[in-house]
């Protein structure tokens, strides 16, 4: 089964979001599961207006954090700082001055949703800063999508899933190699005693 558990209330205002995370937390630890929460308004979640990541308030507030750390209890905390979910272009532009007040104010791993947007030296270099969980969903399902693609492309005539899903996973395989690699440059890993992930989603 499932370890852990990804809770987002972000929608709500700071005083629901916090009551309700720290209800999802309790519940969480009660299953003997770890939970992750998101403060700050990351943005281009399907069905959700559009929204600038770089807007006034949008980001996560370093205070609010430390406060909502300490008062839900959860095991990590997806934060904005730039980046959007969804993105199909890297060009997301982080603050890093941010993410570093951001490490400094919590004592649980931060994460960063909607990387796949984020170009690798910005990408490296928050991990460097703090960052512990990449969420890359977004680009595992354009390096599939666009396998599939190229595949029916060149053999219109397939019709078996079997023929293009196997070069469509070769394809995913590859890109989170790549993002493997872009958290290493980071200063992740084993070498370094830290071990950020790369998630499915954003």
């Amino acid at each position: 089964g499932f370890g852990s558990v990804m809770y987002d209330a972000s929608r709500l205002p700071h005083a629901e979001n916090l009551a309700a995370t720290r209800e999802a937390a309790r519940w969480a630890h009660g299953q003997g599961l770890w939970i992750e929460a998101e403060l700050g308004q990351v943005g281009g979640k399907e069905g959700t207006p559009a929204l600038d990541a770089h807007a006034p308030g949008a980001r996560t507030d370093p205070d609010e954090a430390r406060a909502f750390v300490t008062g839900c209890g959860v095991d990590a905390l997806a934060v904005a700082i730039g980046s959007t979910h969804a993105m199909t272009t890297r060009t997301a532009t982080l603050d890093h001055a941010l993410l570093t007040r951001l490490a400094e104010a919590v004592d649980v791993p931060l994460v960063l949703h909607g990387s796949s947007g984020v170009p690798d030296a910005e990408l490296a270099a928050a991990v460097t800063g703090g960052i512990g969980k990449v969420n890359v969903g977004t680009a595992l399902n354009v390096a599939l999508t666009g396998a599939v693609r190229a595949h029916l492309a060149r053999h219109p005539e397939q019709v078996d899933p079997r023929r293009y899903l196997g070069p469509a996973k070769e394809a995913v395989a590859d890109t989170v190699v790549r993002y493997l690699k872009v958290i290493r440059a980071g200063g992740a890993g084993p070498e370094s005693g830290t071990a950020p992930a790369a998630a499915v989603g954003g």
